[in-house]
């Protein structure tokens, strides 16, 4: 068989369980992973590979019906770009999604010649009648095939591998085999940081932050990390850094044990907070950021 490989996008509603999917599908640890919706901001490549095909993952963030920030609008122009360059869409909904939410992503789902198959994720919280109802009214949807799958937990994954390579164009590859994504540790570094300050802070603060590594140096046996944490006000910098420091000291502490498992050495991280007002309808800003 002649090798295959192909751009496989991820789309579907904020908190449907795409990065959870992704990080099971690449066997790495990728993207953000926690109970908010609207965690993933940028687009992040995972690669599968074997000597027959390599699959080029993309977890998009989660579309936004009414953006209320130009943030919003980057990253759903993220999910826009997701349909221009994809060989193989996924997309992930379940049982708690409304239609009328992902009405825009069905039009263009129904829009697009790239083939397409949907995976109805969290079955395992689902009666078997609901996972039957759901894989037949998506059928109907939207004509293509349907996985009722368990993303935290692989169900069905090694089934959702065979569909993509199924419908993977041949094509050598396009990267490097001993890769397994497209972003440097600096951008995974700002992603472990972020995702400790979603878990240990509620409401509109984590969604306010933005997280930037200022300084890296390696070290034979020790890296020396320095991170910025934006804010937009000054009273959300004072719940970041909590009654003497210690909420934050607590996210470093988090941070800085995931931050070791993923360079395999000891880390110093350093944690700031800045205020940079309004940084989220900021164009200038958020192009700096990657947006």
């Amino acid at each position: 068989m002649n090798h295959k490989a192909g751009f496989v996008n991820i789309i579907g509603l904020p908190n449907v369980g795409k990065s959870t999917l992704m990080n099971e599908l690449v066997g790495e640890r990728m993207s953000i992973i926690s109970p908010k919706a609207q965690t993933t901001r940028h687009r992040i490549l995972g690669m599968v590979n074997t000597e027959d095909y390599q699959i080029v993952f993309s977890d998009t963030p989660g579309y936004i019906n009414q953006p209320a920030y130009k943030l919003q609008n980057a990253m759903n122009n993220f999910v826009a770009n997701a349909f221009d360059d994809a060989d193989v869409l996924i997309f992930v909904t379940d049982k708690f999604q409304k239609e009328d939410e992902q009405k825009h992503l069905i039009e263009l789902i129904q829009g697009t010649k790239t083939p397409t198959f949907v995976l109805v994720n969290k079955i395992d919280l689902y009666q078997i009648e609901e996972t039957e109802a759901l894989v037949n009214y998506w059928y109907e949807k939207l004509n293509c095939e349907v996985i009722p799958i368990t993303a935290s937990s692989g169900i069905n994954a090694k089934r959702v591998i065979k569909k993509i390579v199924e419908l993977l164009p041949e094509s050598p590859a396009y990267f490097d085999k001993g890769e397994f994504t497209d972003r440097n540790v600096r951008f995974f570094v700002s992603e472990i940081v972020r995702e400790k300050i979603f878990l240990n802070y509620t409401k509109e603060i984590p969604y306010s932050c933005e997280v930037v590594v200022d300084t890296y140096k390696e070290e034979e046996k020790l890296d020396r990390i320095r991170c910025v944490i934006f804010v937009e006000r000054e009273s959300q910098k004072a719940i970041i850094i909590g009654n003497k420091g210690e909420a934050l000291k607590k996210v470093g502490i988090e941070a800085r044990k995931s931050i070791e498992e993923l360079v395999g050495k000891h880390v110093h991280l350093e944690l700031f907070v800045k205020v940079k007002d309004k940084w989220r309808n900021d164009e200038s800003t958020l192009k700096k950021l990657g947006y």
